[in-house]
């Protein structure tokens, strides 16, 4: 088998979420098990942390990683989807996992013909924590899929659970309320196992604690323990500053980072909090190492899709996969900061409720209205005409990079000033033009 014999059957042949949507969803961890139990249960020989939430589990994952690769430690990390390459979602200290080692799993699992039907997610988990086990990393970091307590990462007991935050995405799965999705999310807490929560949220704070207490598991909500404050770029570095302290401190650890986007300062603040308790537990936090890790976390741990600068100029262009109402608030208000006019490139999957996102997008922008190339992806002209009810005007293009190539044209042509290039809307129309 090949390279792109193996990626055809991984990516055609199995059911895939990223693509079929729900028919591709199961709804137990029998399958998983079933996988891990004939590789000699690997994800029980690693040190992992587990981190869930609606938005920005990511780029804290990252965080994270860089941190711990910041100390001198080997980090393993499985995120998930992918942008350019299959490979991006199993990495030691950035490095991809091999494409011999993608086809000899896919092989040994062709032979073995266990007696169930895996799906794609379920069967690249399998993959990742059978490749961490044998490249013995000392630390793994671990992405939820979707939800948490039915997602396949959620076999393993970690040394520290975080949960970033909750909001109303993947309802049809999660349930409709904010108290529901906590309940699945918070399915990651194990008895005995410490567990961060991003942000305290009145609606979701009390399922937490239950949860927490339930299992006797230690619990610290971020935002109560730690304060963070903005300081802005400054010395020319291209990096955005940051104060992180206890709360009744005037001074504290001045960080400096690569990463951008208008979720920043939440993500850091977790991060920074699971890194103390994880300290406590496994190794001497240093603050010069820290702030030298941080200071390149995009190149240390190769990560894509949020506010990520395509073109510093002539048009400025910036791509963000923000996809949900919790997530595009922060992201549009920055953009609309800028003051200059907007050339959206927007594509969206076909099972989004863009009754809650579209109301969000300002009305004096051109949109460019695109499907991105795979099955989930919503018809151009049906986006352009339910855009076009929420007062949004812009015309449909038969690929990401046309409209892409049609907005920066556009917004070259403004004779005072350049305008600003976005694109947006989901991971799939974000990949194709970063």
């Amino acid at each position: 088998m090949t390279y792109a014999e193996t990626l055809d059957f991984l990516f055609t042949q199995l059911p895939m979420y990223q693509r079929q949507g729900a028919p591709a969803m199961k709804k137990d961890l029998t399958n998983i098990r079933v996988l891990l139990n004939w590789l000699g249960n690997p994800h029980e020989k690693l040190k992992c942390i587990h981190v869930a939430g609606t938005n920005g589990k990511g780029t804290t994952c990252h965080l994270i990683a860089a941190a711990l690769q910041g100390h001198g430690h080997r980090v393993g990390m499985y995120t998930s989807p992918h942008y350019k390459d299959f490979r991006e979602r199993i990495k030691i200290n950035a490095e991809f996992i091999s494409e011999a080692e993608v086809i000899d799993f896919t092989e040994r699992l062709a032979e073995a013909k266990l007696d169930i039907s895996p799906s794609f997610f379920e069967i690249t988990v399998a993959m990742a924590f059978d490749y961490f086990a044998r490249q013995q990393p000392d630390y793994c970091v671990i992405e939820v899929g979707l939800g948490g307590r039915l997602d396949s990462t959620n076999v393993i007991t970690p040394l520290l659970s975080v949960i970033t935050n909750i909001g109303l995405d993947h309802t049809q799965f999660l349930g409709e309320t904010l108290p529901e999705i906590a309940f699945e999310k918070g399915g990651i807490i194990k008895p005995g196992i410490p567990v961060i929560i991003g942000e305290t949220q009145s609606a979701t704070q009390p399922v937490f604690l239950d949860l927490a207490r339930s299992g006797r598991s230690q619990i610290i909500f971020a935002d109560k323990a730690y304060a963070i404050e903005s300081i802005g770029m400054r010395g020319g570095d291209n990096l955005n500053y940051f104060s992180l302290r206890l709360p009744n401190q005037e001074a504290g650890l001045i960080i400096g980072t690569d990463l951008g986007g208008p979720h920043l300062s939440k993500n850091l603040l977790t991060a920074y909090v699971a890194l103390l308790m994880l300290a406590d537990q496994q190794f001497t936090l240093s603050g010069k190492a820290l702030q030298l890790a941080w200071k390149q976390v995009a190149k240390e741990t190769y990560y894509l899709g949020r506010w990520q600068v395509l073109r510093e100029r002539k048009p400025f262009c910036i791509a963000d996969s923000a996809h949900n109402a919790e997530g595009l608030i922060p992201v549009i208000q920055r953009l609309e900061a800028y003051q200059q006019p907007l050339h959206i490139v927007l594509g969206v999957v076909n099972d989004k409720d863009l009754s809650k996102a579209l109301p969000l997008f300002p009305k004096d922008a051109t949109y460019y209205f695109v499907k991105a190339d795979i099955p989930r992806g919503l018809p151009a002209e049906e986006l352009q005409k339910t855009a076009a009810e929420h007062g949004l005007k812009g015309q449909a293009y038969p690929s990401v990079m046309e409209g892409f190539e049609r907005a920066k044209a556009d917004a070259r042509a403004w004779e005072t000033t350049d305008g600003i290039v976005f694109v947006g809307g989901s991971i799939f129309t974000v990949a194709e033009v970063i």
